[in-house]
């Protein structure tokens, strides 16, 4: 079943041309729907991002300068300029980049132009954990046990104490993992406190932190969320994604193979009512750490999320045509009681890294892709053969996303369309993935947020003994001690050379 959906007519638009202010997968993704709505697409890039696919495709597009390749894509007055230049009526963020940003999506507004995403005070209240936090516990919905420095700052090492080890540390500003860290003993907890601090400055330009007990191996849950500016909120199901590394997810699915129907309907109504208070437009999703039948409100993102495709693929909606229908001040065109899912998605994100080299990122150019055909299979791709992949953004490549009536279907469907992926000229994780999606706890759903420390044997590649053998072998010759002992036999057998009897 999916939701009967209003359509808007080309001349029915408040606006006609969106200016897609990302890169990448995310930016040609935005872009298909774009053109499918009738709509004009102007896409920005950086001059290394030239020859990108959604570049490729865009009918227009302009370029972008900064001191750097992030700089220019963190440059709002230019992208706001180039929208204005294009005659864009609407700005579409992307994730990433300035899609949080709420002085961004203030300037936007103040240029007489749409932001696509919540108001510019909604995403300063939940996109601060602090304030969110606060708000989403003044309303009556679960959080975790936790100490605020602002509440003191003075006693917050005692009150963190206070709380409980495990401890986790996290900015209040912060984001993607960055400067999150878990403390087990109480002698570390005044230096890792220091730490964080400083990796919050740094990284987010806000040393403020908060602590909350850290629960051993919980799963991550996410609700993703969609509101209008006429008071309607609803919730397009939950999303697993608790197979992560380094706090980032690398696998998503829906459903979550751990949740009955009662819990469902109980974290997914509870995000919905954190987004109804909190007066949320557009589309967001509420994430929750979960375990043995309890969950806590973890933080809320205002904005795309990476893994929106599983949604969409169990439910049949396409949460940018939503977005960009919000945008035009168009009611939802379903009630909660229209959304209805079928069968189950899995998302495996397609790095440029070394999973046996600890995740380290890798370079190189693409020389050949081959993604593969099959039943079920979506795959998001921001690169073309031929492109060089560099350190300038985040490693992420591609997102293959399958879906099937059920999750051993979708589990079969993800081990043949990673088996038939392809990328050469640089090192990818999609071996690492296939490993993982083939493990028996996976297949048993027994996944976590420790899910990679209980089984490090997925990081790398299985040797051979014979293969072993040959390698140590290979490696021993190339040491010049080694081979001149080898090639130093005793006569007459030197003087034989090949001679054999």
């Amino acid at each position: 079943m999916t939701a009967p959906q209003r359509h808007i007519s080309a001349a029915g638009w408040p606006f006609d041309t969106v200016l897609i202010a990302n890169r990448g997968e995310i930016a040609l993704r935005i872009l298909k729907t774009v053109e499918a709505l009738d709509l004009k697409a102007v896409v920005i890039h950086h001059a290394v991002d030239s020859d990108a696919p959604a570049v490729r495709a865009a009918s227009k597009a302009i370029e972008i300068k900064g001191a750097t390749p992030v700089a220019a894509y963190l440059d709002g007055p230019q992208i706001i300029a180039a929208a204005r230049a294009a005659g864009a009526g609407v700005i579409h963020p992307g994730y990433g980049f300035l899609s949080e940003n709420a002085a961004f999506a203030r300037a936007v507004a103040d240029a007489g132009l749409t932001f696509i995403g919540p108001t510019p005070e909604v995403i300063e209240l939940m996109g601060d954990k602090v304030r969110a936090r606060a708000f989403v516990q003044k309303h009556g919905f679960p959080v975790a046990p936790s100490a605020i420095e602002d509440d003191d700052p003075m006693t917050f090492t005692e009150r963190a104490r206070a709380v409980g080890f495990p401890l986790l540390i996290k900015p209040s500003a912060g984001g993607g993992g960055k400067g999150m860290h878990i403390v087990r003993d109480a002698s570390v907890l005044a230096e890792e406190i220091v730490r964080a601090r400083s990796e919050g400055q740094r990284y987010f330009g806000d040393g403020r932190l908060y602590v909350e007990r850290y629960i051993e191996n919980p799963r991550h849950i996410e609700v993703q969320v969609l509101g209008d500016a006429h008071g309607n909120v609803v919730h397009l199901f939950e999303r697993e994604c608790s197979v992560q590394r380094r706090f980032q997810k690398i696998i998503e699915e829906t459903p979550s193979p751990a949740m009955s129907a009662s819990e469902r309907a109980r974290i997914c109504e509870t995000a919905a009512g954190i987004a109804r208070a909190a007066g949320y437009r557009n589309a967001g999703t509420v994430e929750f750490i979960y375990g043995a039948g309890e969950f806590y409100f973890l933080e809320m993102n205002t904005r795309l999320q990476v893994e929106h495709p599983v949604t969409e693929m169990v439910t049949g909606i396409d949460l940018v045509r939503e977005q960009l229908r919000v945008a035009a001040n168009e009611p939802l065109g379903f009630t909660q009681a229209d959304i209805a899912t079928q069968g189950h998605a899995i998302e495996c994100r397609i790095y440029a890294e070394s999973p046996a080299r600890g995740f380290a990122p890798t370079t190189g150019r693409a020389l050949k892709i081959h993604d593969g055909r099959g039943p079920g299979l979506r795959l998001d791709i921001g690169v073309t053969e031929g492109q060089a992949i560099t350190t300038a953004f985040d490693p992420m490549l591609a997102k293959l996303i399958v879906h099937g009536k059920d999750r051993e279907e979708a589990r079969q469907r993800a081990l043949s369309a990673l088996q038939q992926f392809v990328l050469l000229g640089c090192e990818t994780n999609v071996s690492f993935l296939h490993r993982l999606v083939a493990h028996p706890a996976f297949r048993e759903g027994d996944i976590h947020t420790g899910f990679l420390d209980a089984h490090p044997e997925i990081a790398s590649e299985p040797v051979s003994a014979a293969t072993l053998r040959r390698m140590l072998a290979i490696g021993a010759l190339s040491v010049r001690p080694v081979r001149d002992a080898a090639d130093d036999g005793p006569q007459p057998h030197n003087a034989m050379g090949g001679w054999r009897n």
